[in-house]
């Protein structure tokens, strides 16, 4: 195999694709009857093939991955800053070998995604993030921001409703926030159950939903790379208090998101601040 694409966005699509042909792959051989081992499975593949990958082909950038040892406690009192390269590097990958782990783990599902982004210091965008892809292997796709996919369009019958259309929002099937159903039913949202945060986003930048929100907790590497695509696009995305996301912070937890159409940003802020607080 020659080598990947020298260009960072480029180069994060090949790696999603990749760790998406190894996870299929997985999938094929291991099949359905052990959802523990092949969640376990999976994790592991994707992990080592996108840390040996990077080692190789980007051996100066710090990486942050969610299999990485101690990556949830970089935070704690007991570690030391100082020791956490990436709090210094200029550039660091933020991945997510394998987003929606139990939905890969389930025959016939397709919203579990590989997530692959690059935070730069001196980067002009707020959240700090440059390139970045979602890989959706089991639905043949990766949305990156190497070519990013054009702004969604209303489907007719979103564009012929009248007094507004119906706002689609994409909701956790396992954990959604408690005041979600309130929220939408003020709105006039229509609530759309799906797997991981990578596939729900990436929903929302094709036009299948119209926005997504979370709330209760989520660490960086869920929702890096999906952001750095959905802005590409043109989406909105933000905190549910409308601040910016920022990556690359000494504490990682990244705990609530809106992605949504830039349209619908300002309505949905509103009732974000009558429903969350």
């Amino acid at each position: 195999m020659g080598s990947p694409p020298m260009i960072d966005g480029a180069f994060a699509r090949w790696l999603a694709a990749r760790a998406g042909q190894a996870l299929l792959a997985l999938r094929s051989e291991m099949g359905f009857a052990d959802a523990g081992a092949l969640k376990s499975a999976g994790d592991k593949v994707s992990h080592d093939l996108i840390r040996t990958e990077l080692a190789k082909w980007r051996p100066g950038d710090a990486v942050l991955s969610e299999e990485d040892e101690g990556s949830r406690l970089a935070w704690a009192a007991e570690v030391n800053a100082e020791a956490v390269s990436r709090l210094t590097a200029d550039r660091v990958w933020i991945i997510d070998p394998l987003d929606g782990t139990r939905e890969f783990s389930e025959e016939g599902r397709s919203d579990w995604a590989v997530h692959v982004a690059l935070w730069a210091r001196n980067a002009p965008t707020p959240h700090g993030l440059v390139a970045g892809a979602v890989g959706l292997p089991a639905q043949q796709r990766v949305l990156g921001t190497d070519y990013p996919p054009a702004y969604p369009p209303l489907t007719l019958e979103a564009a012929a409703a009248p007094g507004g259309r119906t706002i689609r929002l994409a909701a956790s099937r396992s954990r959604p926030p408690v005041f979600l159903t309130d929220l939408a039913e003020d709105v006039g949202a229509h609530l759309v159950p799906m797997g991981s945060a990578g596939a729900k986003i990436a929903a929302v930048v094709t036009g299948e939903v119209d926005a997504y929100i979370h709330a209760g907790g989520q660490y960086e590497w869920d929702s890096a790379a999906p952001v750095a695509v959905a802005t590409a696009t043109g989406l909105h995305a933000s905190r549910i208090d409308g601040s910016a996301l920022r990556y690359n912070e000494a504490d990682p937890r990244l705990p609530d998101l809106l992605v949504c159409r830039k349209d619908l940003a300002s309505r949905l802020l509103a009732a974000l601040q009558r429903h969350s607080g």
